[in-house]
């Protein structure tokens, strides 16, 4: 099906996921430092997909378009509201300024997407950040939700245009109807499944 390695860098330990395919090569965010591994690893990316715009997620983002000369998915157009700049102060330079990009392709309001060969299903799920985005892999059970969903967690609502309702909302209509084997590949932490989570997670679980 496809080869995943794992990138995990940046001051909040994000992970970027590098997919590798017979029909070419896909990148899932793009945590500070990824570019720098990409390069030694002589890998050649076709399209970056973002799961969200937080700082964290992008840092590498401009950096990663401009070595691979990939196209860039993400649910809206690039904003400093919600890479959490204009919440932090970041300046120039700083730990939360976001090298600027150009999103090359808006998936709002879109619910497949086909790339290389495959088709993804779109879950918008807001909560985390307004533009979160869940891309989801029906042939191979996989999920990439960013920081949707994690082992025992959810991500942070208190930034702004969080609301944990919203989130747990989207997560019980959207994400718990997959299949319990389904692999979520989150943005922090170790991967787990819908079954386990759905079960077991101390904040959205119905155990």
């Amino acid at each position: 099906m496809a080869d995943i390695s794992t990138y995990t860098g940046g001051i909040a330990q994000t992970n970027g996921y590098l997919l590798n395919l017979p029909g070419g090569t896909i990148l899932v965010d793009a945590p500070d430092g990824v570019a720098a591994w990409l390069k030694m690893r002589g890998v050649k990316v076709d399209v970056l997909l973002l799961t969200h715009q937080h700082f964290d997620h992008v840092m590498d983002a401009a950096a990663v378009k401009e070595q691979q000369g990939c196209q860039v998915y993400a649910w809206s157009a690039l904003s400093k509201d919600l890479t959490l700049e204009a919440l932090f102060g970041a300046s120039r330079g700083s730990a939360y300024a976001v090298p600027e990009f150009v999103v090359d392709v808006a998936l709002a309001g879109q619910s497949e997407l086909a790339l290389l060969g495959l088709n993804f299903e779109l879950m918008h799920v807001p909560g985390h950040s307004p533009d979160s985005l869940c891309f989801y892999l029906a042939e191979a059970k996989w999920l990439f939700g960013g920081d949707v969903l994690f082992l025992d967690g959810v991500g942070r609502t208190d930034f702004p245009g969080g609301s944990f309702q919203q989130l747990a909302d989207g997560i019980e209509a959207k994400l718990w109807p997959l299949p319990a084997e389904t692999t979520v590949w989150p943005g922090h932490g170790g991967k787990t499944t819908i079954g386990r989570e759905k079960a077991e997670n101390p904040f959205v679980g119905q155990a």
